[in-house]
């Protein structure tokens, strides 16, 4: 059956979006217009409807409006009776993250951000992860109001953790002496929905926390912020010679790599500016790396759900390592694509759901229940 999609928003970017759709064999059903001016949605074959209240059941309902309406927006679609899969929001990257949140709140299944110039060639390089990333909001299924991920799309090559630091070259040294547990977590879409679930029912004698949530720029203090809020850990934007404490948490800004040192026996984070690893900056293959050489077989790697390969080669670092890998299972995925390469990769020791996982990290030796 053809999957139909909503537009709200009439700008250039929900029209390039309805064309790129279309292309992929897509229904276009209406397009949310307050202004009138969507004369190009009879062109693309749906209709011009003044208000969010009005949309019929679709597939897909994506958010293509300025910044200071995307909150707004978000709030009238979560009241649709029919909303039960994921909607996806497409906004500046100098968009308020507060508005970004209260989308995510909202229902929001994946947040791209999008330059403030050279649009066109944004679109048209990122196309094939935009298409990707409204199947994952298609497919995401019932019941899972809460959002996913954000995700920030660049056109750019596909670099490996290499051009950030050196691999471990001997998997079987010692690190030193210390038996302080580290646990890293690396997600995309549906990771913001699944960290809090993870991270609201952790002690806080957990052992400490390093996340790589694919998340644009001036959005992660905030939902480090939210995430602080609902859990007995302290939850904080990373920051360089943050130490890796048990009950402390910590997720990599965006549009930066986190990764984490050894110093002495201590962990210590370290926010590096860097180019896009595995397409994506923060890169979980970047912080997998820094935790198998820094950690080694102290360490826990987990990979969620996420669409995308970011991370697949990070966790074989780490099982080579001798750390303890688990990847989510496909029934408690938003979306089973980051966890279903880590696998391929070799470098997954156990597959298991969210809620298996929250288990084996509540406990502080970090073995299994």
């Amino acid at each position: 059956m053809q999957k139909t999609f909503h537009i709200i928003g009439a700008g250039k970017v929900g029209h390039t979006l309805a064309l790129l759709l279309q292309q992929q064999g897509w229904q276009l059903a209406a397009v949310v217009s307050r202004s009138g001016r969507a004369l190009w949605a009879d062109c693309c074959g749906g209709r011009m409807v003044p208000c969010i209240a009005d949309l019929p059941r679709a597939d897909v309902l994506i958010i293509s409006t300025p910044d200071d309406a995307i909150a707004a927006a978000a709030q009238e679609a979560a009241a649709l009776p029919w909303l039960h899969g994921g909607v996806l929001a497409l906004h500046l990257s100098g968009a308020k993250s507060a508005a970004a949140l209260d989308a995510l709140a909202a229902g929001a299944v994946s947040i791209i951000t999008k330059p403030k110039v050279g649009l066109k060639s944004f679109l048209d390089g990122a196309a094939n992860d935009i298409i990707q990333a409204v199947k994952a909001a298609a497919h995401s299924r019932p019941g899972r109001r809460a959002s996913a991920a954000v995700a920030s799309l660049s056109p750019s090559p596909s670099l490996s953790a290499d051009v950030i630091l050196p691999a471990a070259h001997n998997a079987s040294a010692p690190l030193g002496r210390t038996t302080d547990r580290l646990v890293a977590i690396g997600t995309s879409t549906g990771g913001t929905q699944a960290l809090e679930y993870l991270l609201s029912r952790l002690p806080a004698t957990c052992p400490g926390i390093a996340i790589v949530q694919h998340m644009p720029a001036r959005f992660t203090a905030s939902f480090a912020e939210r995430l602080n809020s609902l859990s007995q850990l302290e939850v904080k934007e990373a920051e360089t010679g943050d130490r890796l404490l048990p009950g402390v948490a910590i997720i990599a800004p965006g549009g930066k790599h986190l990764l984490i040192q050894r110093s002495g026996t201590q962990y210590l984070a370290e926010v590096k500016e860097g180019p896009p690893v595995s397409r994506h900056c923060p890169s979980v293959d970047v912080l997998f790396r820094s935790v198998a050489v820094s950690a080694g077989r102290n360490a826990l790697g987990v990979i969620m759900t996420g669409m995308g390969d970011d991370g697949a080669r990070g966790m074989r670092e780490l099982h080579d390592t001798g750390a303890r890998t688990i990847a989510q299972d496909e029934a408690s995925c938003v979306v089973f694509g980051m966890p279903k390469e880590a696998i391929a990769h070799g470098g997954v020791d156990e597959v298991m759901s969210l809620t298996h996982i929250t288990q084996t990290l509540s406990r502080p030796d970090l073995r299994g229940v």
